[in-house]
């Protein structure tokens, strides 16, 4: 009776939230790499609270959404912008690898959650700390590796990383072309975490 009556109250909320949602990559409004970032660690978590408050098939396009954002942004920062850190800051391979490390647990609970029914109270319960360690995440590169670009860097340097960033993110696969047939369409909008980062990294590694 509980869902039901939390169905109820965000049912109407959530279906706009979701339908105003950008079926495909986040771009952010900042000049410089840094603040292109920090706006797409907050449309993620907008993301996270459509997945909390949506149910049944609102739900799951939701958590499709959210794991095809997650797979292009962590494709554009492990290929750009993690590279730049290491060369760059203080600390940077040891900062890095730490962030990379919490980025493979990520991806781990996601495969996790994808087996789940998302209506289930298991997958509402790992959804949840998942949610917590994604955001404690986003939290440690802004304060442990974005800062640091920011002060190390000019502002050309950091406009050319964000642009490479940007540029990243528009070419990964989020959406089918239109000429991708109906059960393609589907495979690529709704296939497991792993294999949409995998498409992301391909994508930007050709170009």
């Amino acid at each position: 009776m509980e869902r039901e009556r939390r169905n109820a109250r965000g049912e109407s909320g959530t279906r706009a939230a979701v339908d105003r949602s950008t079926m495909g990559t986040m771009i952010g409004n900042g000049t410089d790499v840094v603040s292109f970032l920090k706006a797409q660690h907050e449309q993620v978590k907008l993301l996270f609270q459509n997945v909390t408050s949506a149910h049944g098939d609102l739900r799951n396009k939701a958590f499709i959404e959210l794991r095809r954002t997650l797979a292009v942004h962590e494709a554009a920062e492990e290929e750009i912008v993690h590279p730049a850190a290491r060369r760059t800051i203080a600390n940077g391979d040891s900062i890095v690898d730490a962030r990379l490390k919490e980025e493979n647990q990520a991806k781990k609970v996601l495969g996790e959650l994808e087996k789940l029914d998302v209506d289930s109270d298991e997958f509402e319960q790992k959804f949840a700390m998942f949610q917590k360690d994604v955001i404690a995440h986003a939290e440690a590169e802004e304060r442990e590796e974005f800062s640091q670009l920011a002060t190390k860097m000019d502002d050309k340097r950091l406009e050319q990383i964000r642009k490479a960033a940007e540029f990243a993110e528009k070419i990964a696969p989020t959406r089918p072309h239109p000429s991708v047939g109906e059960s393609a369409t589907a495979n690529m909008l709704a296939g497991p975490f792993a294999s949409m980062l995998d498409r992301a990294r391909d994508a930007i590694a050709k170009h």
